[in-house]
């Protein structure tokens, strides 16, 4: 089954690169392209995409807004930012949103198509330097325990989802996941999708985010 993507981006260079390299790829299945965040949602609920390749600058809505609602109304629907910007100014606000990946334009071609197929399988994908600063941004701004752990308690989370929380924040995928617990990807699926649910989040870069945040990626953290 082919993976469907929808192209949004406002600059028409971009959709014609995006269009010429993704049409020769056998998996995956172009439905379509946007130019605003508007039109975007509207042509969502036309053709029912898999992915979403947003980009954050658009004139009227903006991609963070589109990814907002998107997320919120077509929770299947996976929406990867695709924009030049790394700072955490954006990057932060489209996790928040609900994105599942976020990359930067100078991707390589074949690796964009990776993320494509990465994020349709339930994996979150970010650039290299948006890791960076995202971690440089948890650093600089540490978690206040009254705040922010109220609203995610981890304790509502069983030992084994905690356990897949702390893969997920480590980047795995859910088959390397389900390797390491002898577990089935399907139950790997169900594990994440309870997560998001008990920490009312709609995206697993979300929740790694949370994860990072109560230092369950620290070497010295047992869970």
């Amino acid at each position: 089954m082919s993976i469907k993507v929808l192209i949004v981006d406002d600059h028409a260079i971009v959709i014609r690169g995006l269009q010429y390299y993704l049409h020769t790829q056998p998996d995956i299945e172009l439905v379509g392209e946007a130019t605003s965040g508007k039109e975007a949602i509207e042509k969502i609920e036309e053709l029912q995409p898999d992915v979403v390749l947003m980009d954050l600058l658009m004139p009227g809505m903006t991609g963070i807004e589109a990814t907002q609602q998107i997320r919120t109304k077509h929770p299947n629907t996976k929406v990867i930012v695709l924009t030049s910007f790394s700072d955490h100014d954006h990057v932060l606000p489209a996790i928040q949103a609900g994105a599942n990946g976020y990359l930067l334009k100078d991707i390589q071609p074949d690796e964009l198509v990776q993320a494509i197929r990465g994020v349709y399988q339930g994996q979150a994908q970010l650039h290299p330097r948006v890791t960076e600063q995202l971690m440089s941004h948890l650093v600089e701004k540490p978690v206040n325990p009254s705040v922010e752990e109220e609203e995610h308690n981890l304790d509502v989370l069983t030992p084994r989802e905690k356990e897949v929380l702390q893969s997920v924040a480590l980047g795995k995928s859910n088959k390397e996941i389900a390797a390491a617990f002898h577990i089935t990807e399907k139950t790997v699926k169900t594990h994440v999708s309870n997560i998001l649910s008990k920490l009312g989040l709609t995206a697993r870069t979300q929740a790694a985010i949370i994860a990072i945040k109560h230092g369950l990626t620290d070497s010295n953290t047992s869970i």
